[in-house]
C-alpha cells in the first residue's frame, strides 16, 4: 500500500481525527492538562454503554463456547495485542481456570509484549499462523482487537478463523470499519479523537480495557465462578490469597476466621467446596458431589440442598 492511500484511509478514521478541545494543551500547566485528560476520559465508558448489547452477544458465544470445551483467543498488534494477552493472563489466577482457556496473542510473538514490533501488524499471514500454531477449532471464539480496524494481523486472523467455522468478532473504536464487516460480530465503541491525534492507548485502549474486562468476567460468571458477587473459584496460590480464601468464605458465610481455615484446610483451599461444607452442614464428599451435579454452580447446590 503505498503511503498517500495509507494517509487517505487513516484520514477517514475516527480515531486519527484530531480532538478540538484539545488544540491548546501543550499552553496548559500540568494540573490544567491533567484535568483535560480526565475530562476526555470520562467519555470512555459513555461510548461502551452504548455497544452493552453488542458485549453481550459475544459473552453468550464465549459462554457457549466454554461450555463445548472451546477457548475464548484474543489478537491483536501493540497495545490492542498486549491488552488482550493482560487480559488472557489474568483469567487463571483469578478463575482458576486451564492456562490455555483464554489465550492472548499479539503480533510479533512474546517480544513485543516488552518492546515495540510495530511492523509485525502488516503481515496477515502472521495473523493466520499465529491460530494455526495454536489449533484453533471451530469451537473457539476469535476477538481481533484493532482501534483503527484495519491492522492486517487481526485481518488475517479473522479471515483464517471464518474459515474454519470459529466463531468471530471484532473489537475496534471506529464504525464500518474492515475488521467489522469481516467479523460475525463486531463491538465499536465510538470515543472520538485522542488527546494526543492518533495515541489511540488513552481513551481508544482504554475503551478495550473495559470491553475485554466484561468479556471475561460476565463469561466467568455465567459458568459460574462466582457465588453472589464473591469469586469462589480463586486460585489461593500465594499468601495474599490464601488470605482472601479465608476472608471470601467468612464474608460468603458469616463464620469466624478460625472456622474458615479449619474448613479451608479440610478442602485444601477449595473456597468453592468449603463455603457449601459450612452452609449446608454437608461432609466434603457430598459436597464434591452436589456440586458436580449442580455444573459448578455453588447457588444451584446450595438451593438443591434446602429444597
Amino acid at each position: 500500500m503505498t503511503e498517500q492511500k495509507l494517509i487517505s484511509e487513516l484520514e477517514q478514521l475516527v480515531s486519527e481525527g484530531r480532538n478540538p478541545n484539545t488544540m491548546h494543551i501543550d499552553l496548559l500547566p500540568t494540573f490544567d492538562l491533567l484535568r483535560e485528560i480526565n475530562y476526555e476520559d470520562q467519555t470512555v465508558p459513555i461510548a461502551v454503554e452504548k455497544v452493552i448489547p453488542a458485549i453481550a452477544a459475544a459473552v453468550n458465544q464465549i459462554v457457549a463456547a466454554f461450555q463445548k470445551e472451546g477457548r475464548l483467543i484474543y489478537m491483536g498488534a501493540g497495545t490492542s495485542g498486549r491488552l488482550g494477552v493482560l487480559d488472557a493472563s489474568e483469567c487463571p489466577p483469578t478463575f482458576s481456570v486451564p492456562s490455555n482457556m483464554v489465550v492472548g496473542l499479539i503480533a510479533g510473538g512474546p517480544d513485543a509484549l516488552r518492546s515495540s514490533i510495530e511492523g509485525a501488524e502488516d503481515d496477515p499471514e502472521q495473523g493466520r499462523r499465529a491460530l494455526e500454531e495454536i489449533n484453533l477449532t471451530k469451537v473457539d471464539v476469535v476477538v481481533g482487537i484493532a482501534v483503527s480496524g484495519r491492522t492486517p494481523y487481526v485481518i488475517g486472523g479473522l479471515n483464517y478463523a471464518k474459515s474454519i467455522g470459529a466463531f468471530t468478532v471484532a473489537l475496534s473504536c471506529n464504525p464500518n470499519s474492515i475488521i467489522a464487516g469481516i467479523a460475525d460480530l463486531a463491538i465499536s465503541p465510538v470515543v472520538g479523537p485522542e488527546i494526543l491525534t492518533g495515541s489511540t492507548r488513552l481513551k481508544s485502549g482504554t475503551a478495550q480495557k473495559l470491553i475485554l474486562n466484561m468479556l471475561t468476567t460476565a463469561s466467568m460468571i455465567r459458568i459460574g465462578k462466582s457465588y453472589q458477587n464473591l469469586m469462589v473459584d480463586v486460585s489461593a496460590s500465594n499468601k495474599k490469597l490464601v488470605a482472601r480464601a479465608a476472608r471470601i468464605v467468612m464474608q460468603a458465610t458469616g463464620c469466624s476466621q478460625q472456622e474458615a481455615r479449619r474448613v479451608l484446610d479440610l478442602t485444601g483451599n477449595d473456597v468453592k467446596l468449603a463455603i457449601l461444607m459450612e452452609i449446608t452442614g454437608m461432609g466434603i464428599e457430598e459436597a464434591r458431589v452436589a456440586l458436580q451435579n449442580a455444573d459448578g454452580f455453588l447457588r444451584k447446590a446450595i438451593n438443591a440442598k434446602s429444597t
